[in-house]
């Protein structure tokens, strides 16, 4: 699909908002993919600008500390030739009790056109798109979604495997608290790879099952024959009951190292959000290994990034 980029009529989403892609269709994430694959050209220039978004606004408003989804969101307003914001709430007027409401109508009246928001609460994005004339892009809410790092996940798993159509992708890890995997979920399930999901059975949501994942609680089962293996970071942060029985034993009975891989397919690959803990959820020889797309992922985070505010804003008047 050609990237319009020099005065024809722009792609774009028909839709407002980017929240989850448990409400995107098919259609709408391969349209993303698509133009995420082309941007990757103008990331291997020398120099890595385009004028498509010049004259926008973009305003990074995180609730939670970050390094990748940030720094890339920012890195791929820039190259588009947007002008940015970054709203730090420690140094903000949210630490003297503004509300969401009012921070984002205040940063609506300085212009802003697209605000991409990370917060603890689930579904405080969805809440902001009530106040705002502009685009809101979901970094992270909560342990609702993450649509981007499933759409970059998606990207990646295309670039190495080609058709994502019924290859077998195994998630292992935290899958209660993980929004992350939740939009990869989702993206899989629509583009029509056969999901396994795979953890103790404290950290196993069991509603996954109505939607026709595969849960398993063995972990060398879980990865038997799998194409991708895909693993998720504990996050001890959300945790405010008691889940595990140590980390040691997760990294047992769960960890992926060299002889446990072992049961994938041959050419599978290993991948991982970030940021890792080594020697809990992936052993140092997995995650320094040739089987690994773990910077693949990172690089595909800006391109991804950059086709979805591309696709929000460019196409407008």
């Amino acid at each position: 699909m050609p990237l319009c980029l020099c005065g024809d009529i722009p792609l774009k989403l028909q839709r407002k908002h980017i929240l989850g892609l448990q409400e995107m269709s098919a259609e709408e994430i391969n349209l993303v993919l698509d133009t995420a694959a082309n941007f990757k050209e103008v990331l291997a220039r020398p120099i890595r600008k385009v004028p498509a978004l010049r004259g926008k606004t973009v305003c990074t408003l995180f609730f939670e500390p970050s390094t990748r989804t940030r720094a890339s969101f920012e890195m791929a307003a820039k190259i588009l030739s947007a002008d940015t914001s970054s709203l730090t709430v420690a140094a903000s007027s949210v630490t003297k009790g503004e509300t969401l409401k009012d921070t984002v109508l205040t940063m609506q009246a300085m212009g802003v056109d697209c605000f991409v928001i990370r917060h603890p609460q689930s579904g405080a994005p969805e809440m902001a798109t009530r106040y705002v004339r502009g685009h809101i892009l979901n970094a992270g809410d909560g342990c609702h979604e993450h649509p981007t790092q499933g759409l970059l996940d998606l990207l990646t798993i295309r670039e190495a495997k080609g058709p994502i159509e019924n290859l077998r992708v195994t998630i292992i890890g935290d899958l209660l608290h993980s929004r992350v995997a939740r939009s990869d979920f989702w993206g899989l399930q629509k583009l029509g790879a056969k999901v396994t999901l795979c953890g103790p059975d404290t950290l196993l949501p069991p509603e996954f099952d109505k939607y026709g994942a595969c849960l398993k609680t063995n972990c060398d089962a879980a990865i038997e024959g799998a194409d991708v293996v895909m693993l998720l970071r504990l996050q001890n942060e959300r945790m405010d009951g008691i889940y595990l029985p140590s980390v040691r034993e997760y990294a047992a009975l769960y960890g992926m190292n060299a002889r446990r891989l072992k049961r994938a397919k041959p050419d599978a690959i290993v991948m991982h959000p970030g940021p890792i803990n080594r020697g809990v959820e992936i052993s140092n020889e997995v995650a320094d290994g040739e089987r690994n797309v773990i910077l693949e992922q990172v690089t595909n985070g800006v391109a991804v990034r950059m086709a979805l505010l591309y696709l929000l804003l460019g196409g407008e008047e």
